[in-house]
């Protein structure tokens, strides 16, 4: 197989001009292309007057031994990729089924492919299967009624479900574990697109219906999948798992159970902390929504009036403030919209979410800085373990955002936050929010070093994207559930301090994003796997 690298075409060229470009590039007949596969696209936008897509290509030829022979170019060389493949099962024996506690992407792709080698998991969601969620999620932006077991944090998908569902991951990956990923996603419905788009994505409206065919999936192979059904207490004797209680009603036995719980799960993180399963304070960030046209982003980043093709530009951005503090852009969502991700009553929190069409009139991302756990001490609350001040620490500032928009979300022009005022009247960016909103003094919500942080950076953010700093920019808040505020400690082996607990995902510490958590979750089936005989 040979891979052509960097090769550039026009973003409005045809398929036929790609072939063509491919046969010119190997200098072979058309005869001579047995085929090619697009293996990674993305945009080349440096010089806004010449947008091309730039292409890494596979190809399978006869000629190949003599094209690699006679090639002087670094862009062409043999590629000879090998596809993931799964452990075999090891020789210890499973007495019960494993227990896969959430249904994110970590503990879906967890017992996805637990079910499909053997092993019958039973998968437990606290919150409701996708599509009645997705009623409950609506119910409460439309009325504020919030279902504290089924919201935008808990229910079948996870909080990526509601998110722009960026699939793209900085993980470093070896054994192919990314591309699997990407490739079960597109068995499950989502666009073929996703496996070469360098910046791939899945809109809220595809993640509904891709979660519910994995389930569908997990359960033709054996698997068991049932929701509202919480765990609420791990059975530990000898240093080993030997149960979980689901509801406070139902035990369940078992000595292999993976944590997926996703970063929201406080009331797990507060019966592990009481159970004595090791886990330690992480850093992570908190800050605000900001809201600006598309169409300004679109212009900053390709150009006046850039081809269709290309839909609703992203952007990244990172700053060092003054004060040590750093400063980023995160989840950004083109063509998107705020919502309400609150998961607990007297508390608002905020995060972006797209639809697979981008087609929203504004592009909102979180605004986020670095806070540790020397921020969280002051919010240490009596007669519970500092490793749990991170989550005192966020609802600290939910409950103070709650306040702000006496339970709406509070929104602040940034010309206003700059000034330290509240906001009276909007300014020509009108926000796109899910979930009722009104005017607060955003400022006033945050440390003053964090609000000191966020006035500065996006002020220095103008230097990357003119009009950044506008002060009818919308601000909203707070974003708070950016990561998990700890980490569930565990061993080479992936198992807690407790054997047979195994933390996964984001929730436990160990991913960031949909496809990084997705890849935790299947390698944690790995290491079930090598240990333990499956049920075939």
């Amino acid at each position: 197989m040979i891979r052509i690298l960097q090769l550039k075409l026009p973003v409005l060229h045809t398929e036929e001009e790609l072939k063509e470009k491919i046969l010119h590039t190997l200098r072979i007949r058309p005869e001579e292309l047995k085929s090619w596969k697009i293996v990674r696209r993305s945009i080349d936008a440096r010089k806004k007057d010449a947008l091309c897509f730039v292409y890494q290509i596979d190809v399978e030829t006869p000629k190949e031994k003599k094209i690699l022979s006679k090639s002087k170019h670094n862009e062409i060389m043999s590629t000879n990729k090998k596809g993931y493949r799964f452990p075999k099962p090891g020789s210890e024996e499973l007495a019960q089924r494993p227990v896969v506690i959430g249904s994110g992407p970590a503990g879906l792709f967890c017992a996805y492919y637990l079910a499909k080698s053997g092993y019958c998991p039973i998968l437990l969601e606290r919150g409701d299967e996708a599509h009645v969620r997705q009623q409950k999620v609506e119910q409460f932006w439309n009325t504020g009624i919030l279902d504290t077991e089924s919201n935008v944090q808990f229910g079948e998908g996870g909080a990526g479900t509601f998110s722009d569902g960026k699939l793209n991951t900085s993980v470093k990956d070896p054994h192919g574990r990314n591309q699997e990923v990407l490739r079960i996603f597109c068995e499950a419905g989502a666009p073929p697109e996703i496996l070469y788009d360098q910046k791939p994505h899945l809109g809220t409206d595809q993640l509904i219906t891709i979660v519910q065919n994995m389930r569908h999936q997990i359960e033709a192979w054996g698997g068991t999948v049932r929701f509202r059904a919480c765990v609420t207490d791990f059975d530990i004797k000898d240093g080993r798992l030997v149960g979980v209680t689901v509801n406070d009603s139902e035990y369940l036995e078992t000595s292999v159970a993976v944590l997926a719980v996703g970063h929201s799960a406080r009331d797990t993180f507060f019966r592990l902390e009481k159970t004595g399963i090791l886990m330690e304070p992480k850093s992570f960030a908190v800050g605000v929504r900001i809201e600006h046209p598309q169409k300004m982003i679109d212009e900053n980043q390709y150009g006046k009036n850039p081809p269709e093709i290309l839909g609703a530009a992203p952007y990244k951005l990172t700053h060092r403030c003054g004060n040590g503090r750093g400063i980023y852009s995160f989840c950004m969502c083109p063509g998107g919209y705020v919502v309400n991700a609150a998961s607990e009553e007297g508390q608002t929190a905020v995060n972006g979410m797209s639809y697979s069409d981008r087609a929203g009139r504004n592009a909102n991302s979180a605004m986020i800085v670095t806070v540790g756990p020397e921020d969280f001490a002051s919010c240490h609350v009596e007669g519970t373990s500092p490793v749990l001040d991170g989550i005192a620490f966020q609802r600290n500032l939910e409950r103070a955002a709650f306040r702000a928009g006496n339970g709406k979300i509070p929104v602040q022009l940034f010309g206003d936050f700059f000034e330290g005022r509240e906001s009276r009247t909007l300014g020509d960016v009108e926000p796109a929010i899910c979930g009722g909103w009104t005017f607060g003094n955003l400022r006033e919500i945050f440390p003053e070093p964090v609000s000191a942080s966020l006035a500065e950076g996006i002020r220095a953010f103008e230097r990357n994207i003119t009009g950044f700093s506008r002060p009818d920019a919308v601000l909203s808040g707070v974003e708070s559930r950016t990561s998990s505020p700890l980490r569930i400690v565990r061993n080479e082996g992936f198992e807690s301090s407790v054997r047979g607990l195994y933390p996964c995902g984001e929730g436990a510490g160990y991913a960031g994003g949909i496809t990084s958590a997705a890849m935790d979750g299947i390698r944690i089936a790995e290491a079930i796997s090598k240990k333990y005989k499956n049920f075939g």
